[in-house]
């Protein structure tokens, strides 16, 4: 992946950069450089979430709140909204990249609509899409796009979250009469957690064992049907997983079958079928790579998350820092005049560098969206560019989402009482997205994933290399070590620093070298990884894991860090999209104040491997800070640049009611002043009574 995916994002060097006080920035340029490619299907998204019949009121019990998603799905029907990703031969439109940018708003009307959602046509119609072929799409995709079958994914089981390939639940093949048998054999393999399954869900499509002619053929998908218009049918059981810390306009709940039949024909498949007389057969022979292909199918969930969460990110740090260049609080600089809370550095330091970050993860998604539209348009369809979007999408949904939870919180911390209270959205957004960390794949788990793909690419590196090569690389690597661990390294870039502080400065604002650092971070961490686990080589499996589990908390970090690189890459070839000399400009400060600050994040880590010296460290935090007042004059103008109006939002203190508060509250004190009957601050007449006191002295 690092060579097809994480290519040279060809920074803009500083020098074309004008580092000029007096850019602007043109809002709607930039606004269109964000939309991307599929600009217009995200406007009309956005138009529709913006609708009052798709908002949820707070305080809704969580029945009521399910009916009302319910009906707004009805509404998302009759405006079309839920067709594209399906082929045209059902009524689709064929559109897989445009589905996700439009599914991703839906965010901004509840995040409870866009889930079911994402449940009914996301996960439920695209196994069947992805995992059948045309006879099951006419067959069930009709009802399924118009909600006739709502329907389940019942892949968790309660016992089984991310580990897919354990999971319990058996569908074993009855030769004489043609179906398979759906047990969920003990209570742990009752499937978790499914939206639609507590009440709404009809049909599912059901992940079990495969078994024929006493063969386990692994993990395959079945379409089960739940209930008719009375209830579960026979030999399908459930419950309600009852009120959820977010989310609770969806109804999810568990699913436990006994003995359930269904056709042999139900069997969704694509990857893998049986004959009438039970003789399994499948296009690919390994067990392992049909699974994952399989599974791959389904990645549209992640790439949904990735987008969704980007959207809440921005969302939240506009009605914050619109708040933030509003509010008024303190008056350290002036006798009569309150502060406003964006001109305070710890409160820039709270919101500009997660307003970077997110910059960052917007023009990473819109890079992953076209990877993934690519792949399941057929532009670009092998197995390489799968397994590339498969690791791309964990590596930015894990990232994003992760991002979204922290910005949410800040920005409820950094707006007060004012952002704890319901009607600014900030704790329903945050409960609500706090479970897309954990679902569609485990951020954690996701991690271990990307990092198990730098660690096959890193050997694919040494594949068949002579011993010339080898030995060289290991020199280079013990040349590397010993300057490090003597401190060459430092003394040579410390003699390099010597100088001006503003030298240090500017290269650290060069983006070569942000992209060097961020690059050798990653290196680094993957070849220690690598050659710490060649110690597993041969060793019992026990032994091996126990290796490999003491190396575990290394490699996901070395995931992490090379997902940062990645949106910093993404970043870097969006500026080449701006035109606005200004805008270009402002957005380059943007982008340093995100590679600068995944650099201040780890200064441990670069200053005991050597790669800043302590002097050029120093200089780190200062510039940071004069970034940070570079871009605080263009803050309202990024944020607007989101294109989120009132309607979407949906937050009084973003609604210019703060503004009026504060300009009420000083031409009050203007008046009181000049009609001279304001009363006499106390500090003043003992200020008074010193001087008098002086004076007589």
């Amino acid at each position: 992946m690092t060579q097809t995916v994480s290519k040279s994002a060809r920074p803009i060097p500083a020098s074309s950069v004008r580092d000029d006080d007096s850019a602007v920035v043109d809002v709607d340029a930039l606004s269109r450089a964000l939309l991307g490619k599929w600009a217009d299907i995200r406007l009309q998204a956005r138009e529709l979430a913006g609708r009052e019949e798709l908002h949820t009121p707070a305080g809704l019990s969580h029945t009521e709140h399910r009916e009302r998603v319910m009906t707004q799905l009805k509404v998302l029907v009759d405006t079309k909204a839920v067709h594209r990703a399906f082929p045209k031969y059902v009524g689709g439109e064929d559109n897989h990249g445009g589905n996700v940018a439009g599914f991703a708003e839906l965010v901004v009307a509840d995040p409870s609509l866009q889930i079911k959602a994402g449940v009914q046509w996301g996960l439920f119609g695209s196994a069947v899409l992805h995992l059948g072929h045309r006879e099951h799409h006419e067959k069930w995709l009709p009802g399924i796009m118009s909600l006739e079958i709502p329907g389940c994914f019942a892949m968790t089981e309660t016992g089984h979250g991310s580990d897919v390939a354990s999971i319990a639940t058996t569908a074993e093949y009855d030769v004489e009469k043609e179906e398979f048998i759906i047990n969920t054999p003990f209570r742990a393999a009752w499937k978790d957690y499914i939206g639609n399954g507590a009440v709404y869900g009809k049909a599912a499509v059901v992940f079990a064992h495969l078994i024929t002619k006493g063969v386990d053929h692994g993990v395959h998908a079945f379409y089960v049907e739940l209930r008719d218009d009375n209830g579960f049918l026979p030999g399908v059981g459930g419950e309600d997983d009852g009120v959820k810390g977010g989310l609770n306009g969806i109804d999810n709940g568990r699913l436990h079958f006994s003995n359930v039949r269904i056709p042999r024909t139900n069997l969704l498949n694509k990857y893998g079928d049986v004959a009438a007389d039970g003789t399994y057969t499948s296009s690919i022979e390994s067990p392992g790579r049909r699974f994952f292909t399989m599974i791959g199918t389904l990645v549209q969930g992640r790439v949904s998350l990735d987008g969704a969460a980007v959207a809440a990110s921005k969302m939240a740090l506009k009605t914050a820092i619109q708040y933030g260049t509003e509010r008024r609080q303190f008056n350290g600089a002036s006798d009569i005049r309150e502060e406003v809370l964006m001109d305070y550095q710890q409160h820039q330091r709270r919101l500009l560098p997660r307003l970077a970050t997110t910059f960052a993860a917007s023009f990473a998604h819109d890079e992953l969206l076209q990877k993934f539209d690519d792949v399941f348009s057929g532009a670009h369809d092998t197995d390489a560019d799968r397994q590339d979007l498969e690791t791309l999408a964990a590596a930015l949904k894990s990232l994003s989402t992760w991002h979204a939870l922290d910005t949410l919180q800040e920005c409820r911390e950094a707006t007060g009482g004012a952002g704890f209270l319901s009607e600014n959205r900030f704790t329903a957004l945050r409960a609500d997205l706090d479970i897309y960390a954990t679902f569609e794949g485990d951020n954690t788990v996701l991690l271990q994933l990307v990092a198990k793909r730098l660690l096959a690419d890193y050997a694919k590196e040494f594949a068949g290399a002579d011993f010339g090569v080898l030995a060289r690389y290991a020199v280079g690597q013990a040349t590397d070590r010993t300057m490090h661990r003597t401190g060459l390294r430092q003394i040579v870039q410390a003699f390099a620093d010597t100088g001006s502080e503003k030298k240090s400065a500017v290269a650290l604002r060069d983006p070569k070298t942000q992209r060097d650092l961020l690059t050798d971070r990653v290196g680094t961490m993957v070849a220690e990884v690598a050659g710490a686990l060649k110690a597993a080589r041969g060793l019992p499996k026990d032994k091996g894991a126990a290796v490999f589990n003491a190396n575990q908390h290394a490699l996901i970090e070395a995931a992490h860090a090379h997902a940062e690189l990645l949106q910093w890459e993404a970043f870097t070839r969006g500026l080449e999209r701006i035109e606005d000399a200004g805008t270009r400009q402002v957005m380059t400060w943007v982008r340093d104040l995100f590679g600068l600050s995944l650099i201040e994040k780890n200064l441990g880590w670069y200053l005991m491997n050597g790669r800043l010296s302590a002097q050029r460290a120093r200089t780190l935090g200062p510039y940071i800070n004069r970034l940070l007042a570079k871009i605080r004059p263009h803050a309202v103008d990024l944020v607007d640049s989101f294109g989120y109006g009132p309607e979407h939002l949906r937050s009084k203190i973003a609604s210019g009611e703060e503004k009026a508060r504060q300009d009420e509250a000083m031409e009050y004190q203007r008046l009181l002043r000049a009609s001279g009957a304001a009363p006499v601050d106390e500090k003043i007449l003992i200020q008074r009574k010193k001087q008098a006191a002086k004076a007589k002295r």
